[in-house]
């Protein structure tokens, strides 16, 4: 059975570094896997679906700040789909990131108002492709709400991701064009077993912190102890050639933006 090359294989920045966040992956997949709380197709080399993400959702839902979030920009794994879905069915407008931002418009607009679908399936990868229409970064609105995948959250806000760095990238773009500013709230679902505490996640200078971790049993709030946002834009000496090659927004943007 071949093995799937690691998300960071085309990663800039310290070896050392890399190295813990890998060690760190695998041992929450494996704490997934072994405790019978990732599903289908496995916990490993992704941002793991997990049991309870259903109730992570409602819980997330109960928050005075996704009541009041009119805009969503989400992640397009399978454990934040209800999240999605329930953006959907609450009126929110939701912005999905293309996987691993391969398009040239590398966001699908969900319009709760234009559904081909309901919203469980319109809110998919498969079925925003029915029901969304492709935008550019320049056709963003700005957000009231940033929801993220992860492999493993700190109670300190730290975020751990499956390696590819697109979701920092994400956070990257929507920043510098204005999309996301000092109070909007990023937020992700995780089960507990993805859970850390403080300092336990390694983390980047490029490495955006969450403010809200929301489990099946509780919400945790990091304002208090997060690190600060990374500023600047896209830190274009921390991208290898192989990874601006690898998304055409880039490779646009570094004709005319890397220094």
């Amino acid at each position: 059975m071949r093995v799937p090359r690691r998300h960071d294989h085309d990663a800039g920045g310290d070896p050392a570094l890399l190295a813990a966040k890998a060690a760190l992956r695998d041992e929450v997949w494996t704490a997934l896997t072994e405790g019978g709380a990732s599903r289908f197709p496995g916990a490993r080399h992704r941002i793991s679906n997990f049991r309870g993400a259903e109730a992570a959702a409602e819980r997330l839902r109960e928050l005075d700040a996704w009541r009041a979030a009119r805009t969503v920009k989400a992640n397009p794994d399978s454990a934040q789909l209800p999240v999605r879905q329930r953006a959907l069915q609450d009126g929110k407008t939701v912005y999905m990131a293309v996987p691993r931002l391969a398009e040239p418009e590398p966001f699908f607009l969900l319009d709760p108002n234009a559904l081909a679908d309901p919203p469980r399936r319109a809110a998919s990868i498969a079925g925003a492709t029915r029901s969304a229409k492709r935008v550019a970064v320049a056709e963003l609105e700005p957000v009231d709400l940033v929801v993220t995948g992860c492999v493993a959250a700190g109670v300190d806000g730290a975020r751990l991701g499956k390696g590819g760095g697109f979701a920092d990238l994400e956070f990257a773009l929507a920043t510098a064009a204005g999309l996301i500013g000092p109070g909007t709230l990023v937020v992700t679902t995780v089960h507990e077993l993805q859970v850390r505490g403080p300092g336990e996640i390694p983390t980047a200078a490029h490495d955006a912190p969450l403010d809200l971790v929301v489990t099946p049993e509780r919400v945790i709030d990091c304002r208090a102890e997060r690190g600060a946002r990374p500023t600047g834009g896209i830190r274009w000496s921390e991208l290898t050639p192989e990874k601006i090659g690898s998304i055409p927004l880039l490779e646009r943007l570094a004709r005319t933006a890397r220094p």
